[in-house]
């Protein structure tokens, strides 16, 4: 007998054949009185010897995992007992790939039996019942199809797309933007659970969603008393929300012909909260007034400042790390972009903003950002919303944070400024063709100029005296 090189683990040359051949890891011993794995690869090519190790070890991992997991998941139920068919369907899949076949539940074999497949099958499972070894049964249930499919209830399933179907959705968000992704999604499951119920996703039918459905008609058209209807848009993402689930989930299993019951339900009708701009005379007089803000955390009232020049959604000043505030450069800018732990919006959102007026004096005392608010959208928001309020800075119920951002469009666009440029400073996506970048940063600069609002001398002065 040859060993292998160390690179070829698990694969033992016995005459001109290679094998597999595996010790049983220790932690699994007491599940598997085996001490080692043995079965012929049938092949004197090494590589086809890899490629079949590979799949058996496979098949092993997911085996003793499987076993590992029923042992601790004894009298739990429940969750427990979900993931732990979960565990052993993969093992089965596993090992029937490994032994060359395709798992298929017993059903399927025998609704349209192909004689020849089921003599294949019974065939290869002789060397494993011949060896009586412990894993005899498992190998037989997974190359006969007599492992049951999981039947994961809707919330059950939603934890499955979180954890195993969703990755790479929640790859670049940071801790709260996932928490917030998940968040509206447990919500529509939480909806659909408390109008049809949590049963098994492979149950639902057209009847159930249509029942869904009608709770959001209800819901549009007929609301309760004391309760406002919701928008068209509101009922479409939590359908759709649903609908999602179930498409991505049968999808991972290997089921992408399944009909989705939620397929084609959705409300054509479009809403959109209306919110204002703040008017220029409105900025200059009264949000620009010297000691408007004082009492206020600094880092607010700066924050406040670097939207009214930027046009920048709230999330992305606040969220600004030092090296994204570049004051030292012919033409200080700040850069929008992503990062490992920070999605953006859009990737049109990517862009560099030229700091002019108030927003460069803002940025001058905030070279770090503003870390209080780091990743925290919510609490800045509402923060605004309080001291705006509580000033009479919020001329009527529609405006809101945003309207610097729509005011910010507004006056670019009263003042001719190019279309292109527009977009571009906005982070808005554009149908019109790209020729070049947009224009060099000064030429960004002297364009915002343009809109630049004037503001008293004494604004930042009185800032400065209420920090130092």
């Amino acid at each position: 007998m040859v060993s292998p090189k160390k690179s070829d683990r698990h694969l033992l040359l016995r005459g001109t054949t290679w094998h597999y051949q595996r010790r049983v890891p220790k932690r699994f011993q007491r599940f598997d009185p085996r001490r080692f794995v043995r079965e012929t690869l049938n092949t004197e090519s090494l590589e086809l010897a890899r490629l079949r190790r590979d799949e058996l070890a496979r098949a092993d991992d997911e085996y003793w995992a499987s076993l590992a997991m029923a042992d601790a998941a004894v009298g739990e139920g429940g969750p427990g007992a979900a993931k732990v068919a979960r565990q052993h369907y993969a093992a089965a899949k596993a090992q029937a790939l490994a032994m060359g076949f395709t798992y298929k539940p017993m059903a399927t074999l025998l609704r349209d039996p192909d004689p020849d497949e089921i003599a294949r099958r019974m065939l290869a499972l002789r060397p494993a019942i011949d060896s009586d070894a412990p894993s005899a049964a498992f190998k037989a249930d997974a190359v006969l199809g007599a492992v049951e499919a999981p039947r994961p209830t809707v919330s059950e399933a939603l934890e499955i797309y979180f954890d195993e179907i969703a990755i790479d959705e929640q790859y670049n968000k940071s801790d709260r933007q996932k928490y917030q992704w998940r968040k509206v999604k447990r919500l529509s499951i939480a909806y659909f659970v408390e109008v049809v119920g949590d049963m098994p996703l492979t149950d639902i039918t057209r009847d159930h969603a249509q029942k869904f459905h009608r709770f959001w008609t209800d819901r549009m058209l007929k609301p309760k008393k004391g309760e406002q209807a919701v928008t068209p848009n509101t009922a479409n993402r939590h359908l759709g929300n649903v609908r999602v689930l179930y498409t991505s989930y049968f999808r991972h299993i290997g089921e992408e012909d399944r009909a989705n019951p939620f397929r084609n339900m959705f409300f054509k009708g479009k809403t959109r909260a209306e919110v204002l701009a703040f008017d220029d005379a409105f900025v200059r007089d009264n949000i620009l007034l010297p000691g408007m803000f004082s009492g206020l955390r600094p880092d607010l009232q700066l924050a406040v400042y670097m939207l009214i020049e930027t046009g920048c959604r709230p999330s992305e000043i606040i969220n600004l790390q030092p090296e994204d505030i570049r004051l030292d450069e012919e033409v200080p800018f700040i850069a929008i972009k992503p990062r490992r732990k920070r999605e953006i919006k859009t990737e049109s959102s990517i862009r560099e903003i030229p700091l002019v007026g108030v927003s460069l004096e803002a940025a001058k005392r905030a070279p770090s950002g503003f870390p209080h608010y780091h990743d925290r959208n919510e609490l800045f928001s509402a923060s605004v919303m309080k001291a705006f309020k509580s000033r009479g800075l919020l001329p009527t119920p529609a405006h809101r944070v945003y309207s610097f951002r729509h005011a910010f469009e507004k006056r670019m666009q009263e003042a001719n400024i190019d279309y292109g440029l527009r977009c571009l400073l906005m982070g808005h996506r554009t149908d019109r063709p790209a020729y070049g970048d947009g224009g060099s940063l000064a030429y960004r600069r002297d364009e915002l100029m343009k809109i630049v609002h004037p503001y008293d001398e004494r604004l930042f002065g009185e800032f400065d005296r209420s920090v130092s």
